[in-house]
């Protein structure tokens, strides 16, 4: 085989590996086992409303289900979100004293939006003043931010880790 076939061929599979990435990427976004339910759209449209739930990784008495539209032949789903979070086993002290207290909270959840850099965050806030935890859903490029969201509270009310002095933040 000639020298510049033989590149020709490497080239050509290798740029066949390359495309097959993105395509891999779209097929494993659909694998995700936290769903619970998908809600068509329509019968002319391939977006669908994906209902998901997650459990707090800390606070293991919370739960949140977020509702999100995926477009499946689209490079970016919409930005729009939807999140309800609800006390669903014991909250503990030993739990709150290990979250972050900042301002800024924790990202809880992160599910890839777009192939580009787009991202579904969920947000742990702890208000202190009020002994409540707050969740937040949005959606963000690492690039420019969009500044659609949605909130969901749990409060701590009748729970172990309410203190009947409430803490200053």
């Amino acid at each position: 085989m000639p020298f510049s076939l033989y590149v020709f061929s490497s080239v050509l599979s290798s740029a066949r590996s390359i495309a097959l990435i993105p395509v891999c990427a779209l097929l494993l976004s659909g694998c995700d086992n936290n769903e619970v339910g998908d809600v068509s759209l329509g019968l002319f449209t391939t977006k669908d409303i994906k209902l998901d739930f997650l459990n707090d990784p800390i606070v293991t008495g919370v739960t949140c289900h977020v509702a999100s539209v995926e477009a499946d032949l689209d490079l970016s789903d919409p930005s729009d979100s939807s999140i309800s979070c609800r006390q669903t086993g014991e909250i503990t002290a030993a739990m709150i004293a290990q979250i972050d207290k900042s301002k800024s909270g924790d990202v809880v959840f992160k599910k890839s939006k777009s192939i580009f850099f787009k991202n579904m965050k969920v947000r742990r806030i702890y208000d202190a003043a009020n002994q409540t935890l707050m969740y937040i859903s949005y959606s963000t490029k690492e690039t420019s931010g969009s500044y659609k969201h949605s909130l969901s509270t749990v409060p701590l009310w009748g729970t172990q880790a309410y203190n009947s002095q409430p803490q200053q933040p």
